[in-house]
């Protein structure tokens, strides 16, 4: 991987879902739910870090994604953030760690305070049911740190991929006003000097390069107004 970027390049990376999973994933949606005995395993997680201390002067936040969670994989958002607290006090702390929920209710003032106090960045990401980021920087902007991620999904990644029929070479769903709205946040982030990384996949409107390069141009035209 280093050899093909440049020196100054980072990367984000995902945690393993060794680590993120609650519990196993089912094969049959019927079978019983089985507890993932490594989740949040500050061990596991030492040699997942260890596995990329190649990267280490390239790596951006490393992120902790972790998938919807229903009562029966987490109880509350409160003994979420218990075990995540337990877990982030055992580790190396002088990496940058970032945090992807996928449950709605948990993008709360709680949720935000817990993420400053333990000095973790957010990642907010568009799609997957979650609220739209513009909303949600709107209204917890002020609990952030130095280091955002931004993720853009696509909403539908089934139907998109039925639409392009395997071939991600032009844009599916254009999302113009979205981007505009994105590029002002991104823009209001610099400007308060802040680290900013998107991450942008082929499902967001139906090819990740030509995104980039629509992003780019909202972006320079906010920079040249």
């Amino acid at each position: 991987y280093l050899e093909s970027v440049p020196a100054d390049f980072k990367f984000t990376i995902k945690i393993p879902n060794s680590i993120t999973l609650t519990h196993f994933y089912q094969k049959v949606k019927k079978d019983p739910l089985v507890e993932n005995p490594h989740f949040l395993s500050p061990t596991l997680f030492q040699e997942f870090l260890r596995s990329i201390e190649p990267l280490r002067n390239n790596l951006g936040p490393l992120m902790f994604q972790f998938e919807y969670l229903n009562k029966q994989k987490m109880p509350s958002q409160k003994i979420f953030q218990e075990k995540f607290a337990y877990f982030i006090q055992k580790v190396n702390p002088e990496y940058q760690y970032a945090v992807e929920i996928r449950n709605p209710n948990y993008l709360n003032e709680s949720y935000f305070e817990f993420i400053q106090t333990h000095d973790l960045s957010h990642v907010f990401l568009q799609g997957y049911y979650m609220p739209p980021i513009i909303d949600v920087y709107k209204n917890f902007q002020d609990y952030l740190r130095k280091q955002v991620v931004i993720r853009l999904h696509g909403p539908d990644r089934s139907d998109i991929e039925k639409r392009s029929g395997g071939n991600w070479d032009k844009i599916l769903d254009p999302r113009d006003q979205e981007l505009n709205q994105i590029a002002g946040i991104i823009k209001g982030l610099v400007d308060r000097k802040f680290e900013v990384y998107i991450n942008m996949n082929n499902h967001y409107e139906g090819s990740a390069p030509l995104s980039i390069k629509r992003l780019e141009k909202f972006l320079s035209g906010l920079n040249a107004g």
